[in-house]
């Protein structure tokens, strides 16, 4: 019954970019870990120098869980994903099914804790701004390093993230990407 951290374990056998060459895996416990790392940051940034008011804290764990329904239904590449509203509407209705199936592996009586974090989205929309642009920022970051090894896959993906990062228009964003973004282009002797 209870296999729920059983389920969020295989995370790490969830390879993201299926569809392109990578010189460096990127699984999806890495990428939630990231996600997680970046999302704390924006909402303390936020709070810091724009007057927001999330906590640090609870963005992290949104975004340490933000794709556990993918540990059942996998990760879908982005142009299948969105392909049509169709596609986009039947995916949230298999992930929505993912979600549940997750939580009927807890204990009834932890079930209402994680639906609050696994469900965060439809709950908390300021949250899921957060934890959306971090989710972004992170796949930028992996193109970034991608391109970096010499893989020029992820040239058209990086610059496609790097629109739709600008175009968010949240000022915690800007900031993480004018002063943070630039390191992750950086070899370890250039950061020194």
């Amino acid at each position: 019954m209870a296999d729920f951290f059983a389920f969020i374990n295989r995370m790490k056998y969830i390879n993201r970019w299926g569809l392109m060459r990578n010189t460096v895996p990127d699984d999806l416990q890495e990428h939630c870990f990231q996600t997680a790392v970046i999302a704390h940051a924006l909402a303390l940034i936020d709070g810091k120098f724009f007057g927001g008011k999330l906590n640090p804290e609870k963005a992290a764990v949104y975004a340490l869980y933000h794709d556990a329904p993918e540990t059942i239904t996998g990760d879908m590449p982005t142009p299948v994903k969105y392909f049509n509203a169709g596609m986009r509407e039947s995916y949230r209705e298999i992930e929505d099914a993912a979600k549940e199936r997750l939580l009927g592996m807890l204990p009834e009586e932890l079930r209402d804790d994680y639906r609050a974090i696994i469900g965060f989205e439809e709950e908390d929309a300021d949250y899921a701004r957060i934890v959306k642009a971090a989710d972004k920022i992170t796949a930028y970051i992996k193109c970034v390093e991608e391109e970096n090894s010499g893989n020029a896959d992820f040239r058209s993906a990086r610059e496609s993230l790097k629109k739709t990062i600008d175009g968010l228009d949240m000022a915690c964003v800007s900031y993480f990407m004018e002063n943070f973004a630039e390191g992750f282009g950086k070899t370890l002797d250039e950061m020194h």
